[in-house]
């Protein structure tokens, strides 16, 4: 620990070591809620066993909030500022849909990943475009497949159908016709336009950056040049002095 360094608390001890666990488990989510959609014909254990590991990945992270808010040396002040993670780990418990534990899950991710100092933004900008992506189909599909007059019925349109959505393009060729997939459709046009603004102002922030590092260099080299104008007419004035004594 070096001087003048603050010692970190236990809440962020324990932050930082479970980030990675937390990172892992929620890898695991995303397989176990993928594979019974993919796989439409998988059997009853197998879907027994991935909404089990949905339900373990969602506690750990329940758990994780629970610590953190034990842990905390002002408990009504951490619930204040994380009161979307209070929200993500309270939203399954509302109705056990598979939806519900997919939306708090991420959001648990994604409160967890900001906390890490190392992710950068062009990182994180790119992992949530890519979950939302896939989780985004996942859910689609999994609403939309069997729904009457549905036209999402694959995954491959199921992917066209995000990828258009989060750019807020809409051909139109695909659209959800049940309430979970509007709203599903809702939140990916959000989220897109939200990532959208971010990198938008992300990459004027590096042209400004970059803009403010040339006028300083500029401005730089016009004093080391103002200063050396200022020497040579300094040492002509010196030169014309030893002149005229002679």
């Amino acid at each position: 620990m070096n001087p003048g360094t603050e010692e970190p608390t236990a809440q962020e001890r324990w932050e930082r070591r479970t980030q990675r666990p937390l990172l892992a488990l929620a890898v695991l989510f995303a397989v176990a809620y993928a594979v019974p959609i993919v796989d439409g014909s998988v059997g009853r254990p197998v879907a027994f066993a991935c909404a089990v590991t949905e339900w373990v990945v969602w506690g750990a992270f329940a758990v994780d909030y629970g610590v953190r808010l034990g842990l905390a040396g002002n408990r009504k002040h951490f619930v204040r500022t994380h009161w979307l993670d209070l929200i993500a780990v309270a939203l399954p418990l509302v109705q056990p849909l598979r939806l519900l534990r997919l939306v708090s899950t991420l959001l648990l991710v994604g409160r967890r990943a900001r906390m890490a100092s190392q992710i950068r933004l062009t990182t994180y900008v790119a992992g949530s475009v890519v979950g939302l992506l896939m989780f985004g189909s996942l859910a689609v599909l999994s609403v939309e497949r069997d729904a009457p007059g549905g036209n999402i019925r694959t995954l491959g349109d199921a992917v066209w159908w995000s990828f258009t959505t989060m750019t807020t393009v809409g051909y139109g060729d695909l659209a959800p016709t049940t309430g979970v997939g509007r709203l599903l459709a809702v939140g990916l046009m959000l989220s897109g336009i939200a990532l959208l603004g971010v990198v938008t102002a992300n990459i004027a922030a590096w042209f400004l950056a970059r803009f403010e590092k040339d006028d300083a260099e500029e401005r730089q080299q016009t004093e080391a040049i103002r200063a050396l104008t200022e020497e040579v007419r300094r040492l002509r004035a010196e030169v014309t002095a030893l002149r005229e004594r002679r």
